[in-house]
C-alpha cells in the first residue's frame, strides 16, 4: 500500500514518477510528509516546481526530514516558496 489518495490518471509520465517517488522516500515518516503533499499539489505545480520537487527527492532522507520539521536550518538553495508550502502543509496537517 502506498498511502496515496490521488490517482495518477491524467498526469504526465514525469509527474507520475514524481508522485511515486514522493511516496517511496525510504522512511515512512518522510513518505507521509512528501507523499501527502504531492497528492495535494502534483497536478498544479509549474514545470519549474516539478523540477524543484525532483531535487528534494535527491536530497538525503534525514536532511530533508530535519528541514521539514525544523530541527535543522533549511539550506538557502532549498529555502524556496514551494519548500515553505511543504513545511506549512506539514504543520497544518499536524495541527488537525
Amino acid at each position: 500500500m502506498t498511502g496515496t489518495t490521488r490517482s495518477s490518471a491524467g498526469l504526465s509520465e514525469r509527474r507520475r514518477r514524481l508522485l511515486f517517488r514522493a511516496w517511496r522516500r525510504g522512511t515512512r515518516e518522510l513518505d507521509l510528509l512528501t507523499g501527502r503533499f504531492a497528492d495535494a499539489v502534483i497536478a498544479d505545480l509549474t514545470e519549474d516546481e516539478v523540477t524543484e520537487f525532483e531535487g528534494w527527492c535527491a536530497a538525503p532522507d534525514l536532511d530533508l526530514y530535519a528541514w521539514i520539521t525544523g530541527s535543522k536550518p533549511v539550506p538557502p538553495e532549498y529555502d524556496t516558496p514551494l519548500f515553505r508550502r511543504l513545511k506549512d502543509f506539514d504543520h497544518g496537517a499536524a495541527a488537525v
